[in-house]
């Protein structure tokens, strides 16, 4: 029991290994073995969650060094609920991307179930870790790891998206270290809440207020914040699907999620809302990058491009959130994590099976996709619904708790700007819809013009996860309260 936090991270790290090592002797293992490191991962990411909520907070020491001076696992109910959402999307998408990977990278497969897992581990370490250093040390993991697969994305463009996030990806790992490096000449120590208890009571030191400025600009930039959003469009676009279904729900949430931590964890709410006053401005900023967002949306007529902009959106409302300085808008923005992950696990699992079948997201070659695939159509449907914030799916009930912090700081150009982007989220989801049940079109094969339509539908494995997604997003709705009385709440007290 006590090994279950190490299991989180170290399972899909080590069967990344094995599978790389498979590739040359039978490279077909590689996929079964990276499955199971997921599946104990999640198991055990579960099992945690049910520890943290019986006990409460636990620690994790590696190596038998104790904390400040050994690298500790730090895991409260908020990183424990994102640990639990990180594996459980990765190991669903390696079931649901199984074909997709076979039609897109059939060639070097194994290779890239094991950067796939590498991917994963990143990810997990950064949500479990408490340490600062070691925390740069895991984003870089999952940035590289990122690198890759984009590269062997799009043969065109995918190299070149690569290397725009690589350029822009440096810089805002530059920023987080050059930051932690203040905080370790301040304090002499890394770990989270050693630092805390060091820096308390430092609120007017220049160090203090640097290392802040330089940790927070590096990981906006990790998180694309507008306006430093420029490499995530074509990174997330030209992507394989199996990448693109499991980076765009994940990858600015942890980053979110990173945030959060440091801003409560390590420099505390009266630094950063009584003493710096940037309250004010960051709420500017997420507003700001909401009404960008939906601007640069309404211009697209890629599919996967248009959801890469609504994403831009969905981070000004995280961020929003995070800086309103009250409870109400905190809890908004941790329940936004975790129901914009699934809206938009939904929304690209739904978008994967159209690549798979017709191998095109220009939304004009969508034409009669409601006939050709019924059950994909429908869960993008529910999934388009629930980001618009239609009730009872979850991404309703995050929204309100944002307007509610809103509308308490009266920051009512926040409440205005994430109305506009509902509206244009319908726009744009509704111009889809029109496009693909109004219109008939050229892919696939039609008995007559009048008469009825084939249906061509993605596999089954695709067809199970993308529906059962969908669902989750009503049951997440459902059970909002809930998660925000058992999970949140409690931790924010």
């Amino acid at each position: 029991m006590e090994h279950y936090a190490a299991l989180i991270v170290v399972a899909p790290f080590i069967t990344a290994l094995f599978a790389g090592l498979f590739v040359w002797i039978e490279e077909r293992l590689s996929y079964p073995i990276v499955l199971a490191g997921l599946a104990v991962s999640v198991y055990s990411a579960i099992q945690v969650l049910i520890q943290v909520m019986a006990v409460g907070t636990l620690q994790y020491k590696f190596a038998g060094w104790p904390p400040p001076i050994g690298i500790e696992y730090r895991i409260d109910l908020l990183n424990a609920m994102v640990l639990c959402l990180v594996s459980g999307i990765a190991f669903l998408n390696l079931i649901a991307s199984y074909r997709s990977v076979q039609q897109e990278i059939s060639d070097r497969t194994g290779s890239y179930f094991t950067v796939y897992n590498l991917f994963v581990t990143g990810l997990l370490g950064v949500t479990i870790t408490g340490d600062l250093f070691n925390l740069y040390v895991l984003i870089e993991i999952t940035s590289l790891t990122s690198y890759a697969q984009i590269a062997l994305g799009d043969k065109d463009r995918g190299p070149l998206a690569s290397l725009n996030y690589i350029f822009i990806g440096v810089i805002g790992a530059s920023f987080y270290l050059l930051g932690v490096g203040y905080l370790y000449m301040y304090t002499g120590s890394l770990n989270m809440a050693d630092v805390a208890v060091l820096i308390k009571g430092s609120q007017g030191s220049s160090t203090v207020l640097t290392a802040f400025i330089l940790c927070i600009l590096g990981i906006w930039i990790k998180m694309a914040l507008f306006p430093f959003h420029v490499w995530l469009p074509n990174a997330y676009t030209y992507s394989p699907v199996i990448f693109s279904r499991v980076v765009a729900p994940l990858m600015t949430k942890v980053m979110v999620y990173v945030m959060i931590r440091l801003m409560i964890t390590v420099f505390g709410y009266d630094y950063i809302f009584n003493t710096l006053h940037l309250s004010e401005a960051v709420v500017w900023l997420a507003t700001l990058a909401i009404l960008a967002g939906g601007v640069m949306a309404l211009a697209q007529k890629n599919l996967k491009k248009m959801l890469t902009y609504i994403i831009v959106c969905e981070i000004g409302y995280m961020v929003g959130g995070a800086w309103m300085g009250n409870q109400l808008g905190m809890t908004g923005a941790i329940l936004h994590i975790l129901n914009d992950a699934l809206m938009t696990f939904a929304l690209f699992l739904a978008v994967g099976n159209m690549v798979y079948r017709i191998e095109k997201v220009d939304i004009t070659d969508l034409k009669g996709l409601f006939g050709k695939m019924p059950w994909t159509m429908g869960g993008f449907v529910l999934a388009a619904l629930s980001i618009i914030g239609v009730p009872p799916t979850c991404g309703f009930f995050s929204k309100w708790y944002l307007i509610l912090g809103a509308m308490e700081k009266g920051a009512y150009h926040f409440v205005a700007a994430l109305v506009i982007s509902s509206l244009i989220c319908a726009v744009l989801f509704f111009k889809v819809f029109e496009i693909c049940f109004f219109e008939s079109g050229s892919h696939g094969h039609e008995h007559s013009s009048h008469g009825p339509v084939a249906i061509e539908e993605a596999p089954v494995s695709m067809l199970i996860i993308s529906g059962l997604v969908s669902l989750s997003l009503i049951v997440a709705g459902v059970y909002s309260g809930t998660i925000v009385n058992t999970i949140i709440l409690p931790f924010l007290k």
